[in-house]
């Protein structure tokens, strides 16, 4: 199944923000290894020798699970609800972790007597490091997990015999200090206050990814709009018109190189051939030329058919767009020349460029209505540069160049303009079709 260019555009930007979530939870996982290596530091000075060997085994199957999610992220064959299975072996873990003696302690101690040091804020800090993802739905399902972990967790210690519960009912200060001071006393009040704070901690966090996530998609829509300016304009145009809001909202008048090029005989040739094979000449010799197009700074401003129309020197001009265009205009040539010989069908080889350019004064702006707008560029100087084009089907050349055009170049004073110009024959004035007066022009 084919994608419209919409859906294409729309998938590279979901592309565009998986490889950022991609790149997010890299730097995400490698603090977290370093964190992981920096509480490793800090249990071997502050607890007694060998315990810290017990925490070194589950810190390592922390840094373990943390750098597997991120290879099955982003392995081909990684599923969305592999990273909700990897958040819950990480909640399920710290649990554990925080609540089950450690073995190798040289004292014994009540498994309940771990709460007393208010070991679920660490929850927060790998609730926290779901946010690199740009997923709000982890987010909450960290919170959720989570919860879940600490309540059973909770349920084995009040399951314990020893258990010492908070008094019900209405009790005296001596009744519940004593119980507190019990080292086995398991508060399940305090328990569901954590429970509740996380959660909500968990909800504010999602829509803060949810809208960080918003920003980030934003963002690559307008870097894919910037890239689809550089299919239209040169890079230095693509990048001033992406840092403008309507840049062509005021139509503007200057003098410009206006350039047509197309496919001579292309019409008889494409009647013996299938549409596919016609669509991939097309693109070759587009590809081509577009390329030319660029090369010498120019803006292409459309497909035509079998032809296209660039300009040189919109939408703001330079001090080398005659240049630029006669220069493309004989590259031009030499590039389809080339390709028929090398890498077109063969036969395709009797297929001839036609190539006119004209050299002054336009119009660029929007044109068109609110729902929508083309970028354009108008005047007399756009119809003589086709008329040019049209024209070097009866003179027998393959590009025609107005003597404005060459007389812009010489004014701009380049180096190469004087090699160029002498590969170019005056040929003089001549009449175009739909036009009240001659036009000077030189022909390749």
């Amino acid at each position: 199944m084919k994608l419209s260019e919409t859906e294409l555009g729309d998938l590279d930007t979901l592309k565009a923000l998986r490889a950022e979530e991609l790149a997010a939870q890299k730097t995400a996982m490698t603090g977290r290894t370093i964190a992981l290596v920096v509480i490793a530091a800090l249990v071997t000075l502050l607890s007694p020798w060998p315990a810290p060997l017990f925490t070194y085994g589950l810190l390592a199957v922390f840094v373990w699970l943390g750098w597997c999610a991120w290879f099955v992220a982003r392995s081909e064959w990684g599923r969305p609800w592999h990273q909700y299975l990897f958040v819950t072996a990480d909640f399920a873990l710290l649990t554990v972790t925080l609540l089950y003696p450690n073995p190798l302690t040289p004292f014994d101690y009540p498994p309940q007597f771990a709460l007393r040091f208010g070991p679920f804020i660490y929850f927060f800090v790998l609730l926290a490091g779901l946010a690199y993802v740009y997923q709000p739905r982890l987010v909450l399902w960290g919170g959720i997990s989570g919860s879940i972990s600490w309540a059973i967790g909770i349920a084995c210690l009040m399951a314990l015999p020893d258990t010492v519960a908070a008094p019900s009912g209405e009790t005296d200060f001596q009744t519940l200090f004593a119980a507190i001071a019990n080292p086995t006393y398991v508060d399940a009040g305090v328990a569901l206050q954590e429970i509740a704070v996380f959660l909500i901690a968990a909800g504010l966090l999602a829509l803060a990814v949810r809208r960080s996530r918003t920003i980030a998609l934003r963002q690559a829509v307008l870097a894919r709009e910037k890239e689809n300016l550089g299919r239209y304009f040169p890079k230095k145009t693509a990048q001033m018109l992406a840092e403008r809001t309507d840049p062509f909202s005021s139509p503007s008048e200057h003098e410009a190189a206006v350039l047509f090029a197309d496919l001579v005989a292309f019409t008889s040739w494409s009647e013996k051939h299938s549409p596919k094979e016609t669509i991939k000449l097309l693109r070759e010799v587009h590809g081509l030329l577009a390329e030319v197009v660029f090369r010498h700074d120019g803006t292409l401003d459309k497909f035509i058919g079998d032809g296209l129309m660039a300009t040189f020197g919109t939408p703001e001009p330079s001090n080398a767009d005659a240049s630029n265009a006669v220069a493309a205009m004989i590259e031009m040539i030499e590039v389809f020349e080339r390709w028929k010989q090398t890498g077109g069908p063969e036969e395709g080889r009797h297929l001839r460029l036609a190539v006119g350019v004209h050299y002054g004064p336009v119009v660029v702006g929007n044109i068109g209505s609110r729902r929508r707008l083309e970028f354009a560029v108008l005047g007399d100087t756009v119809n003589v540069a086709s008329r040019l084009e049209g024209a070097t089907r009866d003179i027998g050349c393959s590009c025609l160049a107005s003597a404005s055009l060459i007389a812009a170049a010489e004014a701009e004073n380049r180096p190469d303009v004087a090699a160029l110009r002498a590969r170019l024959t005056h040929r003089g004035p001549i009449k175009l079709r739909g036009h009240s007066r001659e036009i000077d022009v030189y022909q390749l």
